[in-house]
């Protein structure tokens, strides 16, 4: 079940990206109602993927991966693991690891690409 808090109207994305635990007749309604546009992952349920289907799905995760990378690299080697009291002081342990992992993106491009 989606968390119905998390879809925000005013945000400017129109879009709401999951994977298929997340798609069901009431989720798909209820995205609908608010004019959100599904790109929510299709598995038929005991019968094989028809070809369309898994055109569709590979194309949602090229664009989920990149943001799934970030969330990967926060949790893995930046350590990210939230266990504060209050909401500000986790926003700013959040932010600290946002800014280590862009300084660390900085870091490899430079490497990768070589001085100017």
């Amino acid at each position: 079940m989606l968390r119905r808090g998390l879809l925000d109207k005013t945000n400017t994305g129109a879009t709401v990206w999951a994977d298929s635990a997340h798609r069901s007749k009431a989720n798909e309604a209820f995205m609908e109602k608010l004019g959100f546009r599904s790109q929510v992952h299709r598995k038929p349920r005991g019968r094989p993927m028809a070809p369309n289907i898994r055109r569709g799905n590979a194309g949602r995760s090229s664009i989920r991966a990149a943001v799934e990378h970030v969330f990967a690299w926060q949790e893995g080697p930046m350590g990210l693991f939230i266990r504060t009291i209050g909401l500000e002081r986790a926003r700013v342990r959040i932010g600290m690891v946002d800014i280590a992992c862009n300084i660390s993106l900085l870091v490899w491009q430079g490497r990768r690409h070589g001085p100017a």
